[in-house]
């Protein structure tokens, strides 16, 4: 099954598909020739040989014609079937797009990076297959939030290849949301969500106590709308509830159900699923605190079932 980090990372590519070539060029040191348009191409390569090949992705470069097809492949595990598709891939697409071909293998895993780099013999003499490998030590660590809003897909690739590192993975995520901010609503929830899935439960920790503190400020438009407008509607609903009981209770009732509603709003929009029980668990919470500690980690957690561990007040 297709992970989100393999999704996400070709989500990357497929945004920007400049990304291939600036990879290529800055971090693995290969001379391009002059392009001046660059497009996605379709990745089936099952006109020219009788089984169905798919690589993740085609990148074409042009200048007038077609100069330069990237293959981007995305490896987070070894995989010997795709290590013999690969000079599949490049022969095929090579006499579909009559130009030069190359290919770029993403491996955040350092592990799996030493792995796909390692050369493939074809048999013939001379025809070997030395894929170019973008491990973790060709990827920047970025935690400059100006370099980050001005090169998001690089920011969330940083975050994928070191946000598990406690020392950088808290200053790479806030780095990201804040570029985030720029983005439109759909991708910046994608790469927040995707970078918070790379951060170790340290680095996760790290950035909920920042939170905490009151010294980081929710910075995505996805994550303050969901929370200022939940908290909004639940107080107005808990105040009508709590007023008959006297007004401190009014005031408490609808803090409450303010945190509540921004809960389950914050949770739905990332996409979890509550059953009944974790449904009833927070509508059923009379603690503040509590209440507030599930709602900054609901942004950072990769589970309902992580928001409910251990942490509690």
């Amino acid at each position: 099954m297709v992970s989100m980090k393999h999704e996400g990372l070709l989500a990357l590519f497929r945004n920007r598909p400049t990304l291939a070539a600036e990879l290529l060029q800055e971090a693995l040191g290969m001379q391009l020739p002059p392009w001046s348009e660059v497009r996605v191409e379709p990745a089936e390569f099952n006109q020219v040989v009788p089984t169905e090949y798919r690589a993740d992705l085609v990148i074409l470069l042009l200048d007038g014609k077609p100069i330069l097809a990237i293959v981007v492949e995305v490896q987070l595990r070894t995989d010997k079937n795709k290590r013999e598709s690969w000079p599949v891939y490049l022969t095929s697409l090579r006499s579909r797009v009559g130009c030069p071909v190359v290919l770029l293998v993403v491996a955040p895993k350092a592990s799996v990076a030493r792995w796909c780099a390692r050369p493939i013999e074809l048999g013939h003499p001379g025809f070997v297959l030395r894929p170019l490998v973008l491990g973790p030590e060709a990827i920047p660590v970025i935690v400059d939030e100006q370099a980050a809003c001005e090169d998001p897909e690089m920011a969330v690739l940083s975050a994928i290849a070191h946000g598990r590192k406690k020392e950088v993975g808290p200053a790479i995520a806030r780095a990201v949301l804040s570029a985030a901010q720029g983005l439109d609503e759909e991708r910046s929830s994608f790469y927040v969500d995707l970078t918070m899935a790379s951060l170790s439960a340290a680095a996760r920790r790290s950035l909920e106590e920042l939170m905490k503190s009151g010294k980081y400020e929710y910075q995505t438009e996805f994550v303050r709308k969901w929370i200022v407008q939940g908290r909004q509607e639940g107080l107005e609903q808990g105040l009508e509830q709590g007023l008959e009981q006297g007004l401190e209770q009014g005031r408490l009732e609808g803090r409450l159900e303010g945190e509540r509603t921004a809960l389950l709003k914050v949770l739905r929009a990332r996409g979890f699923k509550l059953d009944a029980a974790a449904r009833q668990r927070i509508r059923e919470c009379t603690q503040l605190t509590q209440l507030e500690l599930w709602l900054r980690k609901a942004v950072t957690v990769r589970s309902v079932h992580e928001l409910f561990e251990a942490r509690s007040v």
